[in-house]
């Protein structure tokens, strides 16, 4: 009888234990990715537009927080990330990419190169972004920007010495719902160059 009991109270604080241990580890597993409800997706860009609204889910919430991100509110804009390229492949410092020509209408726009831990991608040039103020555009409005680990001429964001990043496009002030009538041909095209050995 008493062997039993000691049976079924070892049970019983082994299942507290792993499903403290799988609570945990599930809570922590979400809370270091993206919001898992409530994304949309536009070829390699993706966005969560009530991120910053009143309607943002528990899991939105808690991974803002996690973060220290403070998300533009409906009114005032719109995040997108990019993880990937037009391809579907992680996008990598040791390759170059081509980002362009066109983005929603917004009053202002930045782009911004992040490591995959969150923090900005440090630059020989000191910026880790641009702004839609300062790029140089084509006679037709259109823009180019090159995205690589080397120099080069025109618009161009420096990723880091190794590993993978990802693009945030921030739109700001944009007219009507942000991003309810937005397609993947509203925003630029992330095109793969070439990639150092």
């Amino acid at each position: 009888m008493i062997v039993k009991t000691h049976q079924t109270a070892a049970l019983i604080v082994y299942a507290l234990l792993l499903g403290l241990g799988l609570g945990l580890g599930s809570a922590d597993w979400v809370l270091n990715g993206d919001p898992p409800f409530g994304g949309r997706k536009l070829g390699p860009w993706a966005t969560w537009p009530k991120l910053g609204s009143s309607d943002a889910d528990p899991y939105m919430r808690a991974i803002a927080a996690r973060r220290g991100d403070v998300p533009l509110a409906t009114g005032e804009g719109l995040t997108l990330l990019a993880k990937v390229d037009d391809s579907g492949r992680n996008l990598d410092s040791a390759c170059t990419y081509r980002v362009g020509s066109v983005t929603p209408q917004a009053r202002l726009w930045t782009m911004t190169v992040y490591d995959r831990t969150g923090n900005l991608q440090p630059s020989d040039l000191g910026r880790s972004g641009l702004t839609s103020a300062e790029i140089i555009r084509r006679p037709d409005d259109g823009f180019d920007i090159v995205v690589a680990k080397a120099l080069s001429a025109g618009n161009w964001l420096q990723t880091g010495a190794a590993g993978p990043f990802t693009l945030v496009l921030r739109l700001y002030d944009m007219p009507g719902a942000a991003g309810a009538n937005l397609t993947a041909d509203d925003l630029p095209r992330i095109e793969r160059l070439a990639c150092a050995p």
